[in-house]
């Protein structure tokens, strides 16, 4: 099996990358990696992120997975100063493409990019 490469992301970011088109996700540090990227729903999630999207008038769900891979997106560029609705000033801007959802996998996630473990990926 490939090696696939994988981000965890707080839920309702997570949520909103696969789900909302959300087409940034907005970083502290640049990444040299383009290609697949599977997104990883972290065990935290971030109750401001829940006040936004209902702020921007998204249909929410009542509840979402955390702690495992929930879809796949290909991180196509890492900028600054990107244009999304998305992007939040002062961070690196992962653009990301083609948002596709998986079949919920549990899975240990990490900081950084990772490579989850092989039963996490099938």
């Amino acid at each position: 099996m490939t090696h696939q490469t994988a981000l965890s992301v707080r839920q309702p970011w997570a949520w909103a990358i696969i789900h909302a088109h959300k087409d940034v996700e907005n970083r502290s540090w640049p990444t040299r990696y383009r290609g697949p990227l599977l997104i990883h729903a972290g065990k935290r999630e971030d109750p401001e992120g829940w006040a936004v999207l209902e702020a921007m008038r998204l249909e929410l769900p009542l509840s979402v997975p955390t702690g495992g891979i929930i879809g796949t997106v290909d991180l196509i560029d890492c900028v600054q100063g990107h244009p999304s609705r998305w992007a939040q000033d002062g961070c690196w801007h992962w653009l990301l493409s083609d948002a596709r959802p998986l079949p919920f996998r549990a899975c240990k996630g990490s900081l950084g990019l990772f490579q989850p473990s092989s039963e996490a990926t099938r």
